[in-house]
């Protein structure tokens, strides 16, 4: 593996317990840079990252003094890339949820498709909830209908590569998408904008409560916070017809 100055990992943070220190150690023997944001965790994960990065080359740790939500932990560590130089970032869930043997295979698709955004599809094994697998159906419906089914096979996953600047530039733009929406909206506005989509398959994880795995997912705060982003996003769409008219003669690209 060698370190590719343009393309970095952002891992987003919150309470994420020891998986935090064995996710970060996995995936810079994997891929080198990465910025770790840590939003607001108490449960004392930051000193043991900020520990890592400083016998670790090419670490860097962000901390938010309080806890501001998964997008806004990604805006952060976008607006440093872009301060480094990179021209694409990975979001990498500090879970666990994630294989980091993906992320040179994720890289590789945007190198080749600079102008695009490399969404995982995930591919569940036993241990995924049920109401999960099936409740995301929903919103990847919504997604679809919000970009004339333009190819976001599943608008919720965490793992994923952004073009920085694009992505900067939508966040930005926006009040919304800073917590369990983030995904969500990133993916369907940067489609908007023109960014294509392409989409490759990645095993997810649960990881049981007693191996150290956990979930801020509220169901009802979030499935609430997702309606009301889908709701504005549809509502929006109708405005778009002709541009996403447009985009779906767009030849649909091939992962590498």
């Amino acid at each position: 593996m060698m370190p590719d100055p343009h393309r970095g990992v952002i891992i987003p943070s919150y309470n994420s317990g020891p998986l935090l220190e064995s996710t970060v150690r996995a995936v810079l023997e994997t891929w080198r840079p990465v910025v770790v944001v840590v939003d607001g965790s108490t449960d004392g994960s930051e000193q043991r990252i900020r520990d890592l990065a400083a016998r670790q080359k090419d670490l860097w740790v962000i901390s938010h003094p309080v806890n501001r939500g998964k997008g806004a932990a990604v805006l952060t560590g976008l607006e440093f890339a872009q301060s480094e130089g990179w021209t694409h970032a990975a979001v990498f869930d500090a879970d666990g949820q994630h294989e980091t043997s993906d992320l040179p295979g994720f890289m590789a698709a945007s190198r080749l498709h600079p102008q695009a955004m490399i969404l995982g599809r995930p591919v569940f094994g036993p241990d995924a909830p049920t109401v999960r697998v099936v409740g995301r159906r929903a919103g990847n419906w919504f997604a679809n209908l919000e970009t004339w089914w333009g190819g976001i096979d599943d608008s919720l996953f965490g793992l994923r590569v952004y073009p920085v600047g694009p992505a900067l530039e939508t966040l930005r733009a926006i009040r919304g998408g800073r917590r369990f929406d983030f995904d969500t909206q990133l993916a369907v506005r940067l489609y908007w904008r023109g960014v294509p989509p392409m989409n490759l398959p990645t095993r997810v994880h649960y990881h049981a409560a007693n191996l150290g795995g956990i979930s801020h997912f509220d169901y009802l705060r979030d499935n609430l916070l997702l309606a009301r982003a889908h709701a504005g996003l549809l509502l929006q769409s109708f405005l778009l017809a002709p541009r996403l008219a447009r985009y779906r003669r767009r030849r649909p690209l091939v992962a590498p």
